[in-house]
């Protein structure tokens, strides 16, 4: 299902902990890391999708953990053309998210990620909130940057993102 500009409508989450430590999954076989995130279904609400991928990635349910904030509007990323499926090409341009800042109210032990038969990530680990802008896939990063700007007025005791560029020494 994709709109009319040739976006398919996704929801992005950010899972954080108690010190506002974020879920960083990495993918299945591969060496990139991300947030999860999938497609929401005809009919589906972004909320619905979100709880549904949560499920699905993370194998947490909706008592596992606490809504803290969502993005006002959708943020879009564009997928350069080499990684479309040639049937999609012409008219997929890539994804638009809705993102959800969530908080783990049960415990790490309820992460699952071999919870369906398609897991998304064989590894995780908790990040500083921030860092994923930098580690994240090129063409992601604008989307990310904005998400965790967006949502981390919903936390508090969060270093901004200029005090964790200048504590590491980072120039952006």
């Amino acid at each position: 299902m994709l709109d009319r500009e040739g976006y398919r409508p996704n929801v992005g989450i950010i899972l954080t902990n108690e010190r506002n430590e974020v879920f960083w999954g990495k993918r299945v076989r591969e060496h990139s890391w991300q947030f999860p995130q999938g497609g929401i279904k005809p009919g589906e609400s972004p909320e619905t999708a979100m709880y549904r991928e949560l499920l699905e990635e993370v194998g947490l349910l909706p008592h596992h953990v606490k809504i803290l904030g969502r993005t006002r509007d959708w943020l879009r990323y564009d997928v350069p053309s080499h990684w479309v499926r040639r049937e999609w090409r012409g008219s997929y341009r890539g994804q638009k998210q809705i993102w959800y800042l969530l908080r783990l109210v049960g415990r790490e032990s309820d992460v699952h990620l071999r919870a369906t038969s398609h897991p998304e990530f064989d590894g995780w680990r908790w990040h500083r909130y921030w860092a994923p802008i930098d580690e994240v896939i090129d063409f992601k990063r604008g989307v990310y940057e904005g998400a965790l700007l967006e949502l981390s007025r919903f936390l508090r005791g969060l270093e901004s993102l200029e005090e964790f560029y200048s504590g590491n020494l980072i120039e952006k």
